[in-house]
């Protein structure tokens, strides 16, 4: 087993070290790795409707899809992330997060901590959730990686401002997040150690558990590859946002030129129908609009630059176009 300690804090990047260790190596992995601020959501999910998207804008927090499914999940530098990429040969694939959380728990005995699976992907202490884990089949190499979170000393309050969404905004076949009480596992010891301390905890225990565990450092060709797949995917609106399954988006905000509604079809990120209503007085028809936002990419940039291409305000009396835009999103 390749153990790896990957120094990498770009979200972009680690998402794109797990696929490429996937994909390319053959030998079993195991890696600890951390994000700084960053959603990562689930390979099913609706993205916009996973995040809160004006607290991700004001602390510039990046938003990646991974391959594995389940629910959305924020990352800092008080959480720790660990990764199993295991062989699993002649046997019939299966999904067992039970066999990947038991060295996570062990560990945390030896600190005096007592941890427990629960539910379909959890591990709590004291019935409250500190990891969230997922799984992903790679059939054509009969591989499978597991990973999961590891709440060690993340600010919480971060967590809950970036995943709190209105669920009135979306509604979709997409797999929606379980929002759990959390805590962090810091809280728990007796005697204080650091998130560095704990990952080598975790780094010893897994040595000592396979007798083939060796030391392995991500080299100049292994990062050259992992970067080119952060770049043309995990970097991309397409994959990040489009990828997301078809909805229907509604809001409405009041102006001060009355109230305004707006009904979105979405699909793979584009418009596809878009309805405008409210109680505003109009100087043209704003049919026009509808029919020039369709078949444009659901993203705020996208939307604010065509409503002032169009011109809006000049449709709409006293709502501007950055009003307009707020509606969107």
């Amino acid at each position: 087993m390749l153990c790896i300690h990957n120094p990498s804090t770009e979200p972009y990047f680690n998402q794109a070290a797990e696929e490429y260790l996937l994909h390319n190596f053959d030998e079993d992995v195991f890696m600890l790795w951390q994000n700084n601020n960053a959603i990562i959501v689930g390979k099913h999910q609706n993205t916009l409707a996973e995040i809160n998207l004006e607290e991700v804008k004001k602390k510039s927090i990046r938003v990646v899809r991974r391959l594995t499914g389940g629910g959305a999940v924020f990352h800092d530098m008080g959480n720790l992330n660990f990764t199993f990429i295991m062989n699993y040969g002649d046997a019939q694939a299966e999904i067992d997060f039970k066999k990947y959380t038991v060295p996570i728990i062990d560990v945390l005995a030896k600190l005096n901590i007592k941890a427990e699976f629960s539910g379909r992907n959890d591990i709590l202490i004291d019935g409250k959730k500190f990891s969230g884990n997922a799984e992903h089949i790679y059939h054509k190499k009969r591989r499978v990686l597991h990973h999961g979170t590891l709440l060690f000393a993340s600010e919480i309050a971060d967590l809950s401002a970036a995943l709190k969404v209105n669920p009135l905004k979306f509604e979709d076949k997409a797999v929606k997040s379980v929002r759990s009480r959390v805590t962090n596992i810091s809280s728990h010891l007796k005697v204080p150690i650091s998130v560095e301390e704990f990952r080598d905890k975790i780094m010893e225990h897994i040595v000592d558990i396979y007798p083939d565990a060796r030391s392995y450092s991500l080299d100049e060709k292994d990062r050259i590859q992992i970067q080119n797949i952060a770049d043309n995917k995990y970097s991309q609106w397409d994959w990040n946002f489009g990828y997301s399954p078809k909805y229907t988006f509604k809001k409405g905000i009041r102006t001060q030129g009355g109230h305004v509604e707006v009904y979105l079809n979405v699909e793979k990120g584009i418009l596809m129908n878009v309805k405008i209503f409210g109680d505003f007085f109009v100087k043209r028809d704003i049919e026009e609009i509808e029919r020039f936002l369709t078949g444009k990419t659901h993203k705020p940039d996208v939307i604010l630059d065509c409503l002032r291409s169009v011109r809006s305000s000049h449709y709409f009396n006293n709502i501007s176009e950055e009003e307009l835009a707020m509606c969107f999103f």
